[in-house]
């Protein structure tokens, strides 16, 4: 086995033994228990796609995120969508949004993590998705204002669709990122979950100085008596300058990975640390490699961080984005996308990103001279 088939497999095997921990954890409720054995079989054929579209040279990740929206109705400290400087363009409609996910189901995506701006914005058009999409997963990244009685109704309708909420911490650590009285809204929005019996989960924006916080075993299993079955660690970025203090350190980065993989087998939970320990898959994952990121106005990007891009899903089908200049570029040389000090490598290389859409722009135009 090569090492580039080696780090597929075990990226394939992860995903199948989450689905396989979901079942486990739902037992006690027959109705979740048997979706996720539906879902356990639509990843698996999943993966047959994209492992025969491999025999064809084509690269297909399993994961895929996509930015539904750039509108928001907070403006939290550090927010990456608004630190990014993208062009200003129009949201991908209905129509654009749910050819994507279609033609990302066809070829083997069988995540697909809903992001924005807040992508409850665009509640009714989610819904639709993944009513019209069955056979693929959707987490969706909220801020869980949004939350209300009738919607939350609608989703326990559609168990493909399932609401994550930041959170930074207790109520005052939400509350100075995202806004007084935010941290209110997002526990009324999870007892109506629990309620409902809707699955959900929650993610945590893990800094240097709430590690301390969102690792601590008594405050998660207050959440998971709430409810809460999905647990996402996303380790903070430094998007704004000034900002680097926050990062975490190697030691707390090790602890990080000990502790969710700890907990993932004592308490009734999915626990998954993103970006999580690269370095056993290869290096960084972005750009393809395990997964790629679409902006709202279908920017095919190699990551959340790394807003670059030569292609959009506007103008060619995702399989050809996938094999863009720009994107091949970024796989053929991701030893250079070793794990850093500040967490996200490609944002530690973005300079060096840059270069690869410069140069590529350059080489067209002398082309064309």
């Amino acid at each position: 086995m090569s090492e580039t088939t080696q780090y597929i497999h075990l990226f394939d095997n992860a995903i199948a033994a989450l689905f396989s921990d979901a079942v486990r954890i739902t037992l006690r409720d027959p109705s979740v228990a048997a979706f996720f054995v539906r879902m356990r079989r639509a990843q698996r054929a999943a993966e047959r796609r994209r492992a025969l579209l491999a025999t064809e040279g084509v690269h297909v990740p399993p994961f895929m995120i996509i930015s539904v929206t750039g509108h928001c109705n907070l403006a939290c400290t550090g927010c990456y969508a608004q630190a990014q400087q993208r062009q200003e363009e129009p949201d991908m409609t209905f129509t654009e949004l749910l050819s994507v996910v279609q033609q990302g189901r066809d070829l083997g995506v069988g995540i697909m993590l809903l992001a924005g701006g807040e992508p409850m914005t665009r509640a009714d058009d989610l819904l639709t998705i993944a009513h019209d999409v069955p056979d693929v997963m959707f987490p969706v990244f909220t801020n869980g204002t949004l939350l209300s009685e009738s919607l939350v109704r609608r989703i326990r309708g559609q168990r493909n669709l399932v609401p994550v909420i930041s959170l930074e911490g207790h109520a005052a650590e939400t509350d100075a990122r995202r806004g007084e009285g935010v941290a209110g809204l997002a526990q009324a929005s999870i007892a109506r979950m629990r309620r409902a019996g809707v699955f959900f989960g929650t993610s945590l924006t893990v800094t240097r100085l709430n590690i301390d916080t969102v690792l601590d075993e008594q405050y998660l299993r207050g959440l998971v008596d709430l409810g809460c079955r999905l647990f996402f660690f996303v380790e903070y970025v430094p998007v704004r300058d000034g900002t680097e203090s926050l990062v975490l350190d190697s030691v707390q980065r090790v602890r990080l990975a000990t502790v969710v993989a700890s907990l993932q087998k004592r308490l009734r939970g999915l626990f998954i640390a993103f970006p999580g320990d690269e370095e056993a898959l290869g290096g960084c994952l972005a750009a393809g490699r395990g997964f790629i990121h679409i902006s709202p106005s279908g920017r095919v990007e190699p990551c959340p961080f790394a807003p670059y891009s030569d292609a959009s899903v506007r103008d060619v089908p995702l399989r050809d984005a996938l094999a863009s200049p720009l994107l091949m570029a970024i796989r053929s040389d991701h030893d250079k996308l070793t794990e850093t000090s500040g967490g996200c490598a490609l944002w530690s290389q973005r300079e060096w990103v840059r270069s690869l859409i410069v140069g590529a722009d350059e080489a067209d135009a002398t082309g064309r001279g």
